[in-house]
């Protein structure tokens, strides 16, 4: 089980558009993506004013990029959130790709 930094456990559910994460049951963030092709495009993150700073955001964005490797996936940052977090993990390097013209007409279309 994960926690955030006050000891308070977390979980991480997928959703067909989304992850969610909830502290002690309530829902109090998520991160969006979209899949295309062999990408997931993650494109905005937000987590609860009221939870800042306990760390979920880390938590959320670790097991979405997590589960996006173990689906085979690439990962695209559009969010600066889980740009930020690919910055200061490398070990997911090898599976970033840029944000391209043809990403922002996907998510132009959505």
């Amino acid at each position: 089980m994960t926690t955030d930094k006050t000891g308070a456990p977390t979980t991480v559910t997928q959703e067909p558009d989304r992850f969610a994460i909830s502290v002690d049951g309530q829902r109090v963030g998520h991160t969006e993506f979209m899949d295309h092709g062999d990408q997931r495009i993650f494109p905005h993150t937000e987590i609860d004013d009221a939870y800042g700073g306990r760390g979920l955001a880390t938590v959320l964005v670790r097991e979405a990029l997590e589960s996006t490797r173990a689906a085979g996936l690439r990962i695209v940052p559009v969010c600066p959130l889980v740009a930020g977090y690919l910055d200061r993990h490398p070990e997911f390097g090898d599976l970033v790709d840029p944000v391209t013209i043809d990403v922002k007409r996907v998510l132009a279309r959505r």
